[in-house]
């Protein structure tokens, strides 16, 4: 029943104007740009097996997989970027029958390959765009982490690493007639057309700046006589951000990076740290700068954190002693002030 799509799929997937596709990446992203699938299969035993499967525009998943249905999740209102509900229906279909089918191979050939119990499959298929250059389309297969097969120059690869299993997976893909056309179509054309779109669609989304929260904190001690300091910036958007402690004008080589990480509405967060000797903290400052801000850093003081910290300190000792003179000099003056219970001698 596929290869009787195929004509019809092919004549979907080719774009009329692909030169002008290949450069045209809209203005304000930064390059490179990439969309990738990424699967990954657990064979747990001959006759179960669990998928996942999603789809990331950069760093950003923009949609889920449905592996029973085959049925693609569009996790945002422009997650179809500008291709019609039948572009999107025919692919939808292709990657359904070719998952099957690529399950199917790993069944078939477990025994034959020495494939174990459970074992993991891993896939990443996509595309990265350069202005001015031509689109990279790639498919990779790994078995347990470890390079198995890649798809390269319209043709299976087999990667030294995977052996004879390797090989034989190749030879079973070169079989199916028409399929290695209809992959070079999706990586070279189809992906980069779908990823203008996407960044089209998606551009006020994707566009948007949002200014990052900085506040400073001591962080665990790293010894007598010693201070970490601090810094935290979080709900920026886009990624990109610079974040340093400094000493008037000079950056200080000791500062430490985390991982930028995703905040669940899709800001970024990041923690920069500074060991120091306690008397050498005072004049330190940790500035940000993102494009978010103009131009204008935010410049967080040390000095600002600390006397910020004792006063807070001291105005709450003095709210928990004078509610505890309130609290004894109530129960004091009601002990004094309350009538006797025992009754009059007559």
């Amino acid at each position: 029943m596929l290869f009787l799509q195929l004509p019809l799929l092919l004549a979907l997937l080719v774009s009329g104007d692909n030169e002008e596709n290949k450069n045209s990446i809209p203005e304000g992203f930064q390059e490179p740009v990439s969309f990738k699938v990424f699967c990954v299969l657990s064979f747990h035993n001959s006759s179960w097996v669990q998928s996942l499967g999603s789809g990331w525009l950069g760093e950003l998943q923009t949609h889920g997989w449905e592996s029973n249905s085959g049925a693609f999740i569009y996790l945002w209102p422009w997650s179809k970027g500008n291709f019609s509900n039948e572009e999107l229906m025919e692919l939808q279909n292709f990657f359904h029958v070719r998952f099957i089918r690529f399950v199917q191979a790993f069944y078939n050939h477990a025994r034959k390959w020495q494939f174990e119990y459970p074992f993991e499959v891993q896939t990443a298929n996509g595309c990265e765009l350069h202005a001015g250059k031509a689109p990279v389309g790639f498919v990779r297969v790994a078995y347990q982490g470890s390079d198995f097969l890649s798809f390269q120059n319209k043709s299976w690869v087999s990667s030294p690493e995977g052996g004879k299993r390797a090989e034989g997976l190749r030879r079973l893909f070169s079989l199916f007639g028409g399929t290695d056309e209809i992959i070079h179509k999706l990586l070279s054309d189809t992906c980069p057309r779908f990823l203008l779109g996407l960044l089209d669609a998606g551009k006020a989304y994707l566009q948007r700046q949002v200014r990052p929260e900085a506040w400073l904190s001591p962080g665990p001690s790293p010894g007598p006589g010693r201070l970490m300091l601090v810094c935290h910036t979080s709900g920026f958007y886009p990624k990109p951000i610079w974040v340093m402690w400094m000493r008037g004008e000079q950056e200080q080589q000791g500062t430490q990076r985390s991982d930028v990480l995703p905040n669940a509405d899709g800001t970024w967060y990041l923690q920069v740290s500074l060991d120091v000797e306690t008397s050498e903290a005072s004049d330190l400052s940790c500035r940000v700068r993102h494009s978010s801000l103009g131009g204008q850093d935010i410049i967080l003081y040390w000095d600002h954190h600390s006397s910020v910290g004792w006063i807070a300190l001291a105005v709450t000792v003095t709210l928990v002693l004078m509610a505890g003179l309130a609290f004894w000099l109530r129960k004091h003056w009601t002990h004094r002030g309350s009538p006797s219970s025992r009754l009059p001698l007559e």
